[in-house]
């Protein structure tokens, strides 16, 4: 869970697209509050590059600004319902190219032509068999000075507590359970088999070296996602893996959206 088919299922004709993508940014007030406050301190010091890859961009949430940071920006999404609406919310904008994919390739982009590649939001449905597929293809398509930054799924570090979550039927029971932090209510769709760990190990068997990795919450109380920053190993760049436990993540999400009120209509 969730297979690619269940991704491509879900992401080209089940989920209401009537708000864009901006539901997700809910806790944090909006997109913009999200990407000014939460995400651009993150990855400040990447940007801007000269040529960025954006995986699943879905309705163009981070695209967005991403077309701001850039000489050339590539999408690639494996629903083509996604592609054909950033086309035409970006309609004119020459920086950009737009690619279908299978859910796993990156055949369409030239080897050693990419500086930063993003994926924010979306890769946590991503099982690790497709994520190892994915950050081998990444060491090939970066330049040797190139970076990226992946937020990808977590879950798959608590194996005991989905196992006793798996034998609880009753979702009342569950919704209890949450109310009293025993357990979480939600999974929001993460991927069970994905992991921090093995992200870093998919990156080193590739040739890459994870410098830096942010475990968070995401709704819940355990640490689901994590983002993770790497670059090429001969990289001057590359380092030891710094890894950051961040249980306030939604502290934090709820700070901006407060902020975000404030400075949102100042001139």
């Amino acid at each position: 869970m969730p297979s690619l088919e269940e991704n491509q299922l879900a992401w080209s004709a089940v989920h209401d697209w009537s708000r864009a993508g901006e539901e997700w940014s809910e806790w944090w007030g909006s997109a913009e509050a999200q990407w000014r406050w939460s995400l651009l301190p993150r990855i400040g010091t990447m940007l801007p590059a000269s040529s960025i890859l954006e995986i699943a961009p879905g309705y163009g949430r981070w695209t967005h600004y991403l077309r701001e940071q850039c000489d050339h920006l590539t999408v690639v999404d494996l629903s083509e319902r996604c592609i054909d609406v950033c086309r035409e919310r970006f309609a004119g904008d020459e920086r950009i190219s737009y690619f279908v994919n299978d859910g796993r390739s990156l055949a369409m982009l030239p080897d050693g032509s990419i500086d930063f590649v993003f994926s924010f939001d979306s890769l946590v449905h991503a099982e690790a068999d497709v994520m190892r597929e994915y950050i081998a293809q990444l060491a090939r398509k970066l330049t040797p000075h190139g970076i990226g930054f992946i937020h990808h799924s977590n879950w798959g570090a608590y194996p005991a507590y989905h196992r006793v979550m798996d034998v609880i039927p009753s979702r009342k029971l569950r919704k209890g359970l949450a109310k009293l932090q025993i357990m979480d209510g939600e999974s929001h769709w993460r991927a069970r088999s994905m992991t921090a760990e093995l992200f870093e190990r998919y990156a080193r068997e590739a040739g890459l070296a994870c410098i830096g990795q942010e475990l968070v919450n995401w709704g819940v109380h355990r640490l689901c996602d994590c983002f993770s920053v790497f670059v090429p190993a001969a990289s001057p760049r590359a380092r030891p893996n710094q890894l950051l436990r961040n249980p306030g993540f939604m502290e934090e999400a709820a700070l901006i959206k407060r902020i975000a009120r404030i400075y949102r209509d100042a001139p």
